[in-house]
């Protein structure tokens, strides 16, 4: 029972981590001083995406359901939870690339109209 515990209280962070690295920029604009821990988990988030690589979270996951004797699966935290809602065939690697840029333009816009509108207020107080 603790090891199956364990493992959806990963799940649960795993599924917070990716909410806060597509969503986290808009919580920056709120709180500027976020920035300083959002763009390194956004960056990281983009990298796995572009790089095809598996979240540490996910093995850590799958170990736990096994400890718990549950039966684990197979692919990443993306294909097996979030592939049903986002591509029914598949997790293909033209759409990792899709999801990680997607990631990477919300960001880039967010920031962007962060700098521009503390330019404005810059100037403004001159």
């Amino acid at each position: 029972m603790l090891f199956e515990w364990l493992a959806d209280l990963v799940l649960l962070a795993h599924l917070a981590f990716i909410t806060f690295v597509v969503l986290g920029g808009a919580l920056a604009l709120r709180w500027p001083k976020l920035v300083w821990v959002h763009v390194p988990a956004a960056a990281w988030g983009v990298f796995i995406e572009y790089a095809g690589l598996i979240c540490p979270l996910t093995p850590l996951e799958i170990a736990l359901r096994r400890r718990a004797g549950q039966e684990p699966y197979g692919g990443g935290f993306i294909s097996h939870y979030l592939t049903a809602v986002i591509y029914p065939a598949g997790l293909t690697r033209g759409a990792e690339i899709v999801l990680g840029t997607l990631v990477l333009l919300l960001n880039a816009a967010v920031y962007s109209w962060m700098i521009v509108k503390r330019g404005r207020r810059t100037r403004a107080q001159r």
